[in-house]
């Protein structure tokens, strides 16, 4: 009788996986590929990004009402850490389709009953804890330049922003250390969850071959990167409805960059 091995028996290495120099024309065409597969199934993606631009507008209705101006921008920027997580089933829905597999909405989340869940939770968790780091290093940025006392209103924040040099110091700060954090978000998520979906694999070895992949294409990863915050930010800027698109046309593109980054 042939031996049944474990999982963890068949989990591949970060040095077992071969990484491919990509080019500018492969970002292109990946989001040509992930457009064709919201075409394919667009209802899935708006039911499942809906939920995301609602709550961020909750976030900021409650932020305002609060008298905390300050975090609006924060929490609402930051949400982009979050893209992978909530594009999980994206990622999921593009495999199937490039295997033929049924494409129904129920099937997008079978990967809770595989082995990969365990590992997809524990880098969703990795990820969560990177935004909520963020949301406190704005918090301690803003208190460090203006103090413990908050604006009287949203007119009075924003008059301090952009007319005093405290304001100045604090988009300067604001902008590197969001940079830091975007990098760091792109750097772990960009290959690893759809290596977790892909491969039997631990999230630590997700995690090291994202990073080999970002250093082996640092100029079109970073490309890559600006892409994607330019994207989402055009698609907040319609009170954040635009996400519905957009979000679900990321998912599915960053499931093709991997093909291309990744040898099978």
């Amino acid at each position: 009788m042939a031996e049944v091995k474990s999982f963890r028996e068949l989990q591949v290495t970060s040095s077992e996986i071969e990484i491919r120099k990509i080019r500018m024309e492969d970002l292109w065409q990946s989001l040509r590929e992930g457009y064709d597969d919201f075409n394919e199934k667009p209802s899935f993606g708006v039911f499942l990004i809906v939920i995301y631009p609602l709550f961020a507008l909750l976030f900021v209705q409650f932020l305002l009402s609060d008298n905390l101006p300050y975090l609006a921008f924060p929490l609402v920027a930051g949400c982009t850490l979050l893209g992978p997580v909530v594009s999980v089933a994206l990622f999921e829905m593009s495999r199937r389709r490039e295997l033929g597999l049924d494409l129904s909405w129920r099937s997008a989340f079978e990967f809770v009953h595989s082995s990969a869940f365990a590992p997809i939770a524990a880098l969703s968790i990795m990820i969560m804890l990177l935004y909520v780091a963020w949301v406190f290093m704005a918090e301690f940025m803003y208190f460090g330049l203006f103090g413990i006392d908050p604006p009287t209103s949203i007119a009075d924040f924003g008059n301090q922003l952009i007319s005093t040099r405290r304001g100045a110091a604090l988009i300067m700060y604001g902008t590197v250390v969001g940079f830091l954090f975007a990098f760091t978000a792109l750097a772990i998520s960009v290959v690893a969850f759809p290596l977790l979906l892909d491969k039997p694999a631990s999230s630590a070895t997700a995690i090291a071959t994202s990073f080999r992949a970002v250093i082996a294409n640092p100029l079109v990863m970073a490309v890559w990167g600006m892409l994607v915050v330019a994207l989402l930010t055009a698609g907040a800027m319609l009170f954040l409805v635009g996400l519905a698109a957009v979000l679900p046309i990321l998912g599915h593109a960053t499931w093709h960059l991997y093909r291309k980054v990744v040898e099978p």
